[in-house]
């Protein structure tokens, strides 16, 4: 009998897994390149799972592609060690089947790599596997719902071999975009999945709990590979605590819920796969079930705004926004006096930066809610993804709509290196496209496990722009990207040329989206050396710096002649764009509030004529 045959009258029981017991061994190591340099050791984790009761054994081939040994510098070698890995889970398999395993690549830092790269990788390593004629193919780990359907729709074209997938949740009953777990495995059957499920990541408790709301499926049979537990951290390495008993009483489970493949992922070893085989060996498969119906959360709401969003703004007439370092020391009353005097000078939201340059500051959202409190001032925080992992944005975001603060600025942040704390860790879980999708994701009550968060945001998302690179196309291309990702505006960085201005204004014409354009004050001929030739991207113009040169060290002369640059930017500017971003040097408000006046004035002589 073939693997679809049996699958129709018998419980099947898959093997464990791979790397806790290699890490067990002491091996701490690209775990697929052993299939090459140690077979006997894989071999041997093969036999001891079939001697367990396993019915199913899978290849040695979780991280076996392109992009995944890139990272060990053995993308040579994928060629051989799939080949490899095929021979070596059928040498040991005996009469058990051999699955032919694909890894997942996408996980929470979604544009880490193109769909398209992925598809390229999945192709490739499908290719491998499928020449060494697997009984079937098992794709795994699966957290990202579209990357799921779109390699198994390569899969299915590929081959008619049996194909098992299985999805991984975050949190109990639903997928990373939100979509319930029995909806999601509806589609992957679809498709042509002759076997959906779930593994890694949760225990049997709540894979238990997840499966009571999936009905038996008419095109498809049901899978469960769960962790043994969650792991604690002994002496610097993983540990899964879960005893076999409990595994054996979670199988009968798994089958009553309608499971035909019951397996192990992390933590599991052939304890586990043994103890659950002799749960369930010789049991006939269910066929009918009761489904457990959640409770339907209550419809998200989502407050009104009490003031057009800045992109809004933009749109509609001409909007000013001022940037404003929070302070780097413990007196706040200098910053409040400045951002008083911007407020009075008529700007429409002080913009706030998260430790620019990678320098401590007073945190941008204590100063956003102050100014909110104190002077009834809108703000724009920053938000890096430098400083904080995924748990830490989504608390910092749940923070900032508690305080109603909507409006917010995703960007990378400066690199820990170039700041005061150099050795100091950058996290940057997501790239900016991951955290604008994250925050826009938010504004639909979903957090990025896809449970709801009670209510919707209503964050209105900047993104950065640096139009000061040698092909501006390129920069282009990544706004389109960042609007797809779901960016409502953009921040320029400072511009210190009419031309650029112009050349920005032709390559950016085609979008609907604003751009508030950035200028920036000089404020000495040493300023401005520093910025032409120590901040990346941007070159002044020998006229500008020989201007400044010129004003001597005179301040007062100095401060002047950067004021008249930055008004004659700022003519070319309001003619090309309603959005314009002041960015205030060394809190010298002063500089900015005079220029928001010049914009008000250029704004009333046209209204005049």
């Amino acid at each position: 009998m073939g693997f679809l045959e049996d699958i129709k009258s018998k419980t099947l029981i898959a093997d464990g897994a791979m790397g806790t017991l290699l890490y067990s061994y002491g091996i701490d190591r690209c775990f697929e390149e052993l299939n090459i340099s140690k077979p006997e050791e894989i071999r041997r984790v093969h036999e001891a799972y079939v001697q367990a009761g396993a019915d199913i054994i899978q290849t040695n081939t979780y991280g076996a592609n392109f992009i995944k040994l890139s990272r060990y510098g053995l993308e040579d070698e994928t060629k051989q060690i799939n080949e490899k890995a095929v021979r070596l889970a059928r040498s040991a398999a005996g009469s058990a089947y051999v699955l032919g395993t694909l890894g997942g690549i996408r996980t929470f830092n979604k544009n880490s790599y193109s769909l398209e790269d992925i598809k390229r990788s999945f192709r490739e390593q499908l290719y491998l596997l499928l020449n060494e004629q697997p009984d079937g193919l098992l794709l795994e780990t699966y957290y990202d719902l579209e990357e799921a359907r779109e390699v198994l729709k390569i899969a299915r074209k590929e081959t008619e071999l049996p194909i098992i997938l299985n999805v991984s949740m975050h949190e109990e009953g639903v997928l990373q975009d939100g979509t319930p777990l029995a909806d999601g495995l509806k589609q992957l059957a679809s498709l042509g999945a002759d076997v959906v499920g779930i593994n890694c990541r949760l225990g049997p408790y709540h894979m238990i709990r997840a499966l009571e709301e999936v009905p038996l499926l008419e095109d498809a049979y049901l899978s469960v590979y769960p962790n043994s537990s969650l792991p604690s951290l002994v002496e610097g390495r993983l540990v899964y605590e879960t005893d076999d008993e409990y595994f054996r009483e979670s199988a009968e489970e798994f089958r009553n819920q309608g499971a035909r493949i019951i397996g192990g992922c992390c933590g599991t070893t052939p304890n586990h796969i043994r103890a659950m085989a002799e749960a369930v060996k010789g049991l006939p498969p269910v066929t009918e079930k009761r489904v457990k119906i959640r409770k339907k959360a209550a419809l998200a709401v989502q407050n009104e705004r009490t003031e057009p969003a800045l992109d809004d703004l933009a749109k509609q007439k001409r909007s000013i926004i001022v940037e404003l370092d929070p302070p780097k020391q413990l007196n706040f009353e200098k910053f409040l006096n400045a951002a008083e005097e911007l407020k009075s000078a008529g700007i429409d939201a002080l913009t706030l930066a998260d430790n620019s340059l990678a320098t401590p500051r007073i945190s941008n959202v204590a100063c956003g809610a102050l100014l909110k409190q104190r002077l009834d001032m809108r703000s724009l925080i920053h938000i890096t993804c430098r400083d904080r992992n995924l748990i830490g944005l989504q608390s910092h975001l749940m923070g900032l709509d508690t305080l109603g603060l909507s409006d917010v600025l995703a960007i990378t942040g400066d690199p820990s290196k170039i700041g005061d704390f150099p050795g100091a860790t950058s996290v940057y879980d997501l790239t900016s496209f991951d955290l604008i999708s994250l925050i826009k994701q938010f504004n639909e009550g979903l957090s990025y496990s896809g449970k709801p968060l009670g209510k919707k945001t209503n964050f209105s998302v900047a993104a950065a722009f640096n139009p000061n690179v040698r092909h501006i196309d390129k920069a282009v291309k990544r706004l389109e990207k960042k609007i797809a990702c779901g960016a409502d505006y953009f921040i320029s960085q400072p511009v210190y040329s009419e031309e650029q201005l112009i050349k920005i204004h032709e390559e950016t014409r085609h979008l609907e989206t604003p751009i508030y354009i950035g200028v920036m004050p000089l404020t000495s001929s040493r300023n401005a050396e520093f910025i032409h030739n120590e901040i990346p991207g941007i070159k002044l113009s020998d006229s500008i710096r020989e201007k400044m040169a010129l004003a001597g060290n005179d301040k007062q002369k100095q401060a002047e002649e950067g004021l008249a640059i930055a008004r004659s930017l700022l003519d070319a500017a309001c003619d090309l764009f309603n959005g314009i971003y002041l960015i205030t040097p060394f809190l010298r408000s002063d500089l900015t509030a005079e220029l928001t006046a010049y914009i008000h004035q250029i704004e009333k002589e046209k209204t005049n004529v």
